[in-house]
């Protein structure tokens, strides 16, 4: 894991075409702006594991389930 520091307003590019930016530091909360590419996913962790439970879950049901039950 490639550790960095970063202050308010500076950026980390990865592969030259994703831009990852420090919005704002207050406490311990950081905002960051993503910029990347429309074929590159981009998710909160808690999100893609979630709805890889859910992709499981579907696909062990035989009735199709709307995505709109996950709450998004």
């Amino acid at each position: 894991m490639l550790v960095l520091t970063r202050r308010k307003d500076e950026e980390i590019l990865i592969n030259g075409n994703i831009s990852i930016k420090v919005l704002s530091v207050k406490g311990n909360r950081v905002r960051l702006g993503v910029e990347a590419p429309d074929d590159v996913q981009v998710n909160r962790a808690e999100i893609q594991k979630f709805l890889g439970q859910f992709e499981v879950e579907v696909e062990n049901k035989t009735e199709c389930v709307p995505v709109q039950s996950c709450g998004f």
